[in-house]
């Protein structure tokens, strides 16, 4: 098909592609735990469905020892041409009311500015809308060889990395194309570059052997709340900048984002100062960031004139490419264990160390999606990274040593707002970013 062809194909077969992603926005698949499992199961098996019509018709859910299962297939190509293992993921984030959505996250909803609003319209549901759109293009007849790994548990405890492990024959290819990111703005392409790695822990800070009467006890009793606080302050200087020892610091040498650009995008609110030094794409692709995640402590409602004798926080650190999550992690650990004020008690548990990612740029087949996308959205294809982290993509690495990556989407920076209340896509976004993949494989086969 010539660049014409596969946009008039990919513009006939969106009204399908639209309908398949309204489908599965309305299945609240969240894998984390004490969330109901059959919403899961129903998400899994509508998504092979879909993608046995596609194509894939041997494609099928894999046995795990724990977790919701992935999806895998293939497609046989011509014999000798290369084979491009398609990723994405089929689990979503919760959305709780308090998050403030202004439409239900679970009715995918068209709004005035065109945009489709729903969890995981983006993050990822619009990735699984890509591949299929992709693969109805080519009548589930691809030029190369193509396999399928769509993961169950994304948002949660991974159980794909064991999987990979297991199994690494299944995962040999030439390249990877993850489906899982996107441009800084709708309509200006983006190849992702690089991805800050996480690693993070929980803190539990104790001071007394229970609960006191804080006017009685108050003002010499050490609050062990006030003295989490006061740890948790502490991980960052005057200026904002992660103040951890030992900590790798980076700088990003790619396209800037504006100070502007990136109020708009995070809505801050008027008044507010940015934390950290360095431009912004430094503070978000290249530096660590540190940030508490979740408290345990008496809540507002259940509160009394009681200081607290225990508090706890769940610590996200997210590190910079090149550096080594074990070691960063640890730096983390010993700050926490040394830093709490009054003598402390602290007991620090390590959650996680994830690996950051930094993408070879110098091969064929990242060249070949350039071409593609450049093609697809007609401008010039510039880098971004990711402050986002993806474990998963070095353990694929290990398993096919020497193979490229290519990471894209239709999840735009600016307004797509995963994880968070309205997450939505731009289905114009989705639409171009199916173009790029049939056009990258056309050009694989052709190489």
């Amino acid at each position: 098909m010539t660049s014409s062809d596969v946009a008039a194909t990919v513009r006939s077969l969106m009204p399908q592609v639209i309908a398949d992603l309204e489908e599965l926005i309305a299945i609240p698949s969240v894998a984390f735990p004490g969330y109901p499992e059959e919403p899961v199961h129903r998400m899994a098996e509508r998504t092979l469905a879909l993608f046995r019509e596609a194509g894939f018709a041997e494609a099928r859910l894999m046995d795990v020892p724990t977790g919701y299962p992935p999806i895998y297939g293939e497609i046989p190509g011509p014999p000798g041409a290369p084979t491009v293992v398609l990723y994405a993921h089929y689990d979503v984030q919760p959305a709780p009311e308090s998050q403030g959505w202004t439409s239900d996250p679970w009715t995918p909803t068209r709004k005035a500015d065109g945009r489709i609003y729903g969890r995981g319209a983006a993050d990822d549901k619009s990735g699984l809308a890509t591949h299929l759109g992709m693969l109805r293009a080519f009548d589930g007849k691809p030029p190369v060889t193509l396999r399928l790994i769509l993961e169950g548990m994304e948002e949660t405890e991974s159980n794909l990395e064991a999987f990979v492990e297991a199994n690494p024959d299944l995962f040999q290819c030439d390249l990877f194309v993850i489906c899982d990111m996107g441009n800084v703005r709708v309509g200006e392409p983006v190849l992702t570059t690089a991805l800050r790695g996480d690693v993070s822990c929980t803190v539990t800070v104790r001071t007394l052997e229970h609960p006191l009467h804080s006017g009685v006890f108050g003002g010499a009793a050490p609050d062990a709340m006030m003295a989490l606080a006061r740890l948790l302050t502490s991980l960052h200087d005057d200026n904002g900048d992660v103040a951890v020892d030992g900590v790798t610091q980076g700088a990003w040498e790619g396209a800037d984002l504006s100070e502007d650009d990136f109020r708009s995008m995070a809505d801050t609110l008027p008044g507010i100062s940015l934390p950290g030094t360095g431009s912004v794409t430094d503070r978000l692709w290249a530096k660590p960031s540190v940030n508490a995640i979740g408290i345990d402590t008496t809540s507002i409602a259940e509160s009394s004139n009681v200081i607290h004798p225990v508090a706890s926080a769940k610590i996200s650190m997210r590190i910079v490419p090149g550096s080594d999550p074990e070691q960063e992690l640890a730096a983390l650990v010993r700050h926490l264990e040394t830093h709490a004020p009054w003598g402390a008690q602290v007991e620090v548990t390590p959650v996680k160390a994830a690996p950051p990612y930094r993408v070879r740029t110098d091969g064929p087949g990242y060249a070949a999606a350039r071409e593609a996308m450049a093609e697809a959205f007609g401008a010039p294809v510039g880098e971004a990274a990711s402050g986002g982290s993806i474990p998963l993509l070095q353990t694929l690495e290990d398993a096919s040593p020497g193979t490229e990556f290519v990471l894209w989407g239709p999840e735009d920076m600016a307004q797509t707002r995963i994880h968070a209340s309205d997450e939505s896509v731009d289905p114009d976004e989705i639409e171009r970013m199916i173009v790029a993949q049939v056009l990258l494989l056309q050009r694989l086969a052709a190489s």
